[in-house]
């Protein structure tokens, strides 16, 4: 685990971030993005490794311990280091992040003696029951507990909380704050899409359609492919780019998918696989497609818009009050009206024969869109939300 950190004089406020992994994922990058730009005292503790984040946030000055649990599993052992850990780090607030991080970590931090927690959802509990029976049943269970072990219950978006408090979970401790991003990064680079687009062998006339997921049954990758296929029909130039862990010729179930939908690899369907340049990469597409059956603030969407590339949502979590009237919303688990959206997006965008018009429309929609992420979505509004809790329940 690494030596401890000693505290200072005692007039920095020290939190401590429980959280089952630090793997590529949509919870564990609002972490690191929110640790990395706070200005107090953040100490982090993953249940298992690093992950990929472990060496971002070491880079950045933020302590990070790891457990070394196996993936899924809390042995006795392993709960008693925590709790060991918990009171040797002598944190003012623990702050969990999902099911895992909210229910154990909770109760290894009272039995560690805090009474300052604040649980995170991060999960809408859309479909949940149907994708993860563990993760729901665990949620249920964490309903009852929400009365006893956290101080305040942080939500990543309004449907999640409605959601969550029609379960039990105690909504007077709910307060939502939605995922906030660093706007220098993500915005449109022009040069470095041209280039994507050469060593992808596309055309700037040619639709570019794409999906920035890891591959995983809540993404629902089969029904963007099935409405693929569809849009095909009337847009045959188009082309989808998929990115993500999972998304590259090893996968044997995609591979085996997109023969039986007669899609073509590197000609109708690009496969990046994991990428660190996403921020390029949505400059290089013209429309992101979210085809998710359950989220809760799907970064995705917001990081695409503010690179100037609209979306088509499935109405997940808080995805369809990103998008506002800036995008497509579909139905979630729904192939043929995500074809439909889809296909009002390509009319809109008008390539390959889009006259001067048309592309001075695309452009001004797609502005519209960035402006609207950059005024409700500030990485510093987030940040600042979450300190403020913070210090709340610390003076309490």
């Amino acid at each position: 685990m690494g030596s401890i950190v000693q505290r200072g004089d005692g007039m920095t406020l020290r939190v401590i971030h429980l959280i089952s992994g630090l793997g590529q994922g949509g919870a564990e990058t609002v972490l690191s993005r929110l640790v990395t730009h706070s200005s107090v005292e953040n100490i982090v503790v993953s249940f298992s490794d690093e992950g990929v984040f472990g060496e971002v946030l070491r880079q950045a000055g933020v302590a990070v311990y790891t457990i070394g649990m196996q993936s899924g599993k809390v042995g006795l052992g392993d709960f008693w280091k925590l709790v060991k850990l918990l009171k040797q780090l002598r944190g003012d607030v623990i702050q969990t992040w999902m099911y895992h991080g909210d229910f154990f970590g909770g109760i290894a931090a009272r039995v560690a003696g805090y009474k300052h927690i604040a649980w995170g959802i991060r999960n809408s509990g859309d479909s949940l029951k149907n994708t993860s029976k563990m993760n729901y049943y665990l949620a249920r269970i964490s309903a009852f507990f929400s009365r006893f072990i956290p101080e305040k219950i942080i939500v990543c978006g309004e449907k999640a909380a409605l959601i969550h408090a029609s379960w039990g979970y105690q909504k007077s401790k709910m307060h939502v704050i939605q995922n906030g991003y660093d706007f220098s990064k993500w915005q449109i680079n022009v040069a470095a899409a041209q280039a994507l687009r050469e060593s992808w062998h596309i055309s700037e006339q040619i639709p570019v359609l794409g999906f920035v997921a890891r591959w995983n049954p809540l993404k629902d990758h089969k029904g963007l492919l099935i409405a693929f296929q569809e849009i095909k029909k009337s847009h045959p130039d188009a082309v989808l780019v998929l990115v993500g862990k999972g998304l590259d010729r090893d996968n044997a179930e995609l591979m085996q998918l997109l023969a039986e939908l007669s899609l073509m690899v590197d000609k109708d369907v690009l496969l990046l696989g994991l990428r660190a340049d996403i921020p390029e990469i949505m400059s290089a597409i013209d429309i992101h497609v979210l085809s998710s059956i359950a989220e809760g603030f799907p970064n995705v969407v917001s990081e695409s818009m503010a690179c100037l590339s609209p979306n088509v949502v499935t109405d997940v979590g808080d995805a369809a009050l990103i998008v506002d009237q800036y995008g497509w919303v579909a139905q979630p688990a729904n192939p043929k009206d995500l074809a439909e959206k889809m296909n009002q997006a390509l009319d809109l965008l008008a390539k390959p024969h889009q006259s001067k018009e048309q592309a001075e429309h695309w452009l001004a929609f797609a502005q519209q869109g960035r402006q609207r992420v950059l005024e409700s979505f500030s990485l510093q509004t987030m940040v600042s939300h979450y300190e403020s809790i913070w210090h709340a329940m610390a003076k309490r």
